[in-house]
């Protein structure tokens, strides 16, 4: 009994057929999918309703009865209307203590709703793709064509900036400079953007690379602004070899030590960069002492353009964490702030054990 409850009431296409295919019981759910009647279907097997020129059903079919237990593929049914419907086919052949055929149990499942679906992630992709490809291509084209004549208007500017400083009033030096600072951001933001782009695009291949040798090269190209600064960077001592691409892992450390000297309080800069495991995953972290991060903003500051402070205050493009970001997620990990309590602010990001993610 419990079996025919759980036969009649499936939500899949179920069948029960002799040895050479034809049906002997069906279910209600086999009947909607196929449009047939039970009588109707009682006069008919598998081979029956596949769709004229379908895909390895019949060539597949003959194979139950030469020892294979099971069959499982996708192919295309014909609908009593004369529809076509695609079908996930599921059949077992059940024999006797002897080896003899006895009969078959089959189902089958309705995925045209699931293959539309397919084919538009398939278009969507596509699409995405493409629309990527142009953006990579707009950015490259953009990056070149504006940095050349932004980088003569900034030339220009600071030409007349110091030829002619002092000689007429100060509102026209006032204007000079806002002009000459408005060509660097501009040239920075354009940089920034172009990086940006790149990451997984223009990334290098994975490789084993130690920690200890990136954050040290990251501190060596921020030396100017540690040196200025009075900043003190410690690490842990086990910080880890990853497979990682060795420019971005820089990169990534160099954004997040240059952001803890940026955003200083009165206080020198005390940076601390230490490593643990979680849930068989390396985690970073980066901390410090400076002016810390409101709680409320944890999310944005990974969005591209995002800033909390004046552009006169804090410089910069409002780039730097959204590249962070991005970076720690073509590595396979994610980046957060972890709310600390008093002042200074604390980033931490994951990256796989071993094997990382694909290089994209």
């Amino acid at each position: 009994m419990p079996f025919r409850q759980a036969f009649l009431h499936a939500p899949i296409g179920m069948a029960i057929a002799d040895p050479n295919g034809r049906f002997l019981h069906v279910n209600p759910a086999f009947c909607r999918i196929v449009g047939y009647s039970q009588e109707e279907l009682a006069e008919k097997g598998w081979l029956d309703l596949l769709h004229p020129g379908a895909e390895g059903g019949g060539q597949a079919f003959p194979l139950a009865l030469e020892g294979i237990p099971s069959l499982e593929m996708e192919t295309r049914y014909r609908h009593k209307s004369g529809r076509t419907v695609l079908v996930q086919w599921n059949i077992s052949l059940v024999r006797d203590s002897q080896g003899n055929p006895v009969y078959q149990i089959g189902q089958i499942t309705d995925i045209n709703d699931r293959k539309r679906v397919e084919e538009k992630l398939k278009q969507y992709a596509a699409e995405l793709e493409s629309s990527n490809q142009d953006l990579q291509h707009f950015a490259s084209v953009a990056s070149h064509d504006l940095q050349e004549p932004l980088r003569m208007v900034r030339s220009y500017l600071e030409l007349i900036e110091r030829r002619y400083r002092g000689k007429l009033d100060a509102e026209v030096d006032e204007f000079i400079g806002y002009a000459v600072d408005g060509a660097g951001r501009m040239q920075a933001l354009i940089r920034d953007l172009l990086t940006y782009s790149r990451i997984g695009t223009h990334g290098r291949s994975f490789t084993q690379v130690d920690c200890a040798v990136a954050l040290n090269q990251a501190m060596r190209n921020l030396s100017v602004a540690l040196e200025e600064s009075g900043a003190v960077v410690t690490t842990d001592e086990n910080l880890p070899v990853l497979m990682a691409d060795d420019v971005q892992l820089i990169q990534l450390f160099q954004n997040l030590i240059g952001n803890a000297v940026k955003f200083r309080s009165a206080e020198p800069p005390r940076v601390h960069v230490a490593c643990q495991t979680q849930e068989g995953r390396w985690m970073l972290s980066v901390s410090d002492n400076g002016i810390g991060i409101d709680p409320k903003f944890a999310e944005r500051i990974f969005v591209l353009f995002q800033r909390l402070h004046s552009q006169a205050k804090y410089p910069g493009t409002g780039i730097g964490l959204a590249l962070c970001k991005r970076i720690v997620e073509r590595h396979g990990g994610r980046i957060w702030v972890e709310p600390r309590p008093g002042s200074g602010s604390e980033l931490r990001f994951t990256m796989p054990m071993a094997g990382g993610a694909e290089a994209g």
